[in-house]
């Protein structure tokens, strides 16, 4: 099975929603690619390298340009550039293998030169600092989709992981969704609390994205997402795309994983800190403590899921690379998507299925998001509301 998956990624290559390669990049070694040049094989250091995507069929990736919550302000926006300008160092120094992508277009003309596309994509929207003309701006130097928040709320949304403050999106987060709407910034709803998915849905006229999601029917994590927004996609259009994080996908998983971050925060570091001191933590606690091990199987598990509730073609992949400290055995790093294409073969899983999975929905959402932007830029200009104005 796993040289016919080979096949078939060569034939459609994944589209990876979210790889934090360059917090990676900037946490290790300031972004200082003569340090850790990814064109050669960083396993052990990093999740993610050049030999290693091709050998696991990425064709296209949406490069996080993440920053923590702790950032805010201006603080936030500049940290932000600084990972735009990451990624756009990368592009430069790997013409070869990485490809700059701003559409769907070129996501298929990258494919068809045997480079990987590559897409940004801002996670949480502290980043545009409560501004839509920040949001533009993001958008200019490349940016493609938005997670609307990160682990705690914004002022205008409320998060999975942080207590309900907004009831979901305010007057004004539905106008930022508007607004990415307008630009042809898929929304992206990794991250966010129910009450929040679901007023995107109501609000948005292109199809959203989940980034890196998974399926809370199948592990009840809050981070996951639930059953009655899932049924909502076809309606949209949008993709969910199914993550790795163990901490996600597998519900012992959950439950260590909630002792292994109260050791962390006693010992203090943040539960999301994947220093090297903080990883001499973890493995010290994971030594006396073994953490129930995911597998490709149990990502299929939720894909098989996703697929019954949201249909064949609203689901997609978003491992979380260089995101997360732990992975799942078999899905290791980059190289790994092989197995968990082989995992849904063996389940019956076809090859055009497969196609949709890998490639095809990603690009269409994309595709679809512009359509509505150029619908919508010829039916109003940019929006100057405030979050005075809106919320009050």
């Amino acid at each position: 099975m796993l040289g016919r998956a080979r096949e078939i990624l060569a034939a459609h290559p994944v589209v990876d929603g979210h790889n934090d390669l360059p917090w990676a990049l900037r946490e290790n070694v300031r972004y200082d690619l003569d340090r850790l040049d990814i064109s050669g094989d960083l396993t052990g250091r990093l999740h993610t390298d050049i030999p290693r995507l091709r050998s696991g069929g990425v064709g296209a990736q949406f490069w996080s340009v993440y920053v923590p919550c702790r950032l805010s302000g201006d603080h936030a926006v500049s940290a932000t550039l600084e990972q735009i300008d990451a990624v756009r160092a990368l592009l430069e120094r790997y013409p070869g293998d990485l490809a700059p992508a701003l559409s769907a277009d070129d996501m298929e003309r990258a494919r068809e030169q045997g480079r990987i596309a590559s897409l940004m994509g801002a996670e949480g929207g502290h980043s545009i600092d409560n501004s839509l003309a920040t949001l533009r701006a993001l958008y200019i130097l490349g940016v493609r989709y938005m997670t609307l928040t990160h682990n705690d709320n914004v002022a205008w949304a409320d998060s999975a992981t942080d207590k309900p403050a907004a009831g979901g999106l305010s007057a004004f987060g539905r106008e930022v969704v508007r607004e990415m709407n307008r630009a042809g910034m898929l929304v992206d709803l990794s991250h966010v609390a129910a009450t929040t998915m679901r007023d995107a849905l109501d609000t948005s006229a292109a199809p959203v994205i989940f980034s890196h999601s998974s399926a809370r029917a199948v592990c009840d994590h809050p981070r996951n997402i639930p059953d009655d927004v899932l049924e909502r996609l076809p309606a949209n259009g949008g993709v969910a795309m199914a993550t790795f994080v163990p901490k996600f996908v597998l519900q012992a998983a959950v439950d260590w994983t909630q002792r292994a971050d109260e050791n962390l925060r006693t010992n203090g570091f943040d539960h999301l800190d994947t220093t090297p001191e903080a990883m001499k933590l973890h493995a010290a606690f994971e030594e006396a403590n073994p953490r129930p091990i995911a597998t490709p199987a149990t990502v299929a598990d939720h894909l098989d899921h996703m697929r019954e509730v949201a249909g064949i073609d609203h689901i997609g992949i978003g491992g979380d690379y260089d995101g997360t400290a732990f992975t799942p055995a078999g899905l290791d790093d980059v190289a790994g998507y092989p197995h968990l294409i082989a995992e849904l073969l063996r389940r019956g899983w076809s090859e055009p299925d497969l196609a949709k999975l890998t490639w095809r929905n990603a690009v269409r959402a994309l595709r679809d998001a512009e359509s509505v932007a150029r619908h919508e830029q010829a039916r109003r200009g940019p929006s100057n509301a405030t979050i005075g104005e809106l919320d009050g």
